[in-house]
């Protein structure tokens, strides 16, 4: 499935619900459903600096398929990153590097997340991005 696929995907299952507390519920249990993370996953190599909860990314694969795992100590930011992991796990490094989150914006998260949490998600964004660019120059050496 392409990833502007996957991104239609999750816009329409948030045009399901009509309040935003609902859409704040459906992402808390979003994040119920993450893989836990194994402790020793959670170090301070794999932290997402930027982000006021703790969020934790490993990414894994080759440049052709790269598999994230994510998990946070905080219950909205879980489902942030289950959207994140949802959209980009399993794609290549290219792929990722250039498709943008339109999601966010469609969904109307930039305005409904508070700045902490948005400073959060853009930060998770970044590293990803960056560490699939990273993955896409070894393979080109």
């Amino acid at each position: 499935m392409q990833l502007s696929e996957r991104q239609q995907e999750i816009i329409d299952e948030f045009q399901f619900f009509e309040s935003w507390m609902d859409k704040y519920q459906y992402l808390i249990d979003l994040g119920k459903d993450l893989e836990p993370m194994a402790e020793t996953d959670k170090t301070d190599d794999n932290l997402v600096r930027g982000c006021q909860s703790q969020v934790w990314m490993v990414l894994d694969g080759t440049p052709d398929e790269v598999i994230i795992r994510a998990n946070s100590d905080a219950a909205i930011v879980s489902g942030l990153i289950a959207l994140v992991v949802r959209l980009y796990s399993g794609a290549s490094a290219r792929d990722i590097v250039h498709t943008e989150p339109t999601f966010v914006e469609a969904l109307g998260l930039s305005q409904h997340l508070s700045p902490t949490r948005a400073n959060g998600l853009a930060s998770m964004l970044t590293r990803l991005k960056a560490e699939a660019a990273a993955l896409l120059s070894q393979s080109n050496t």
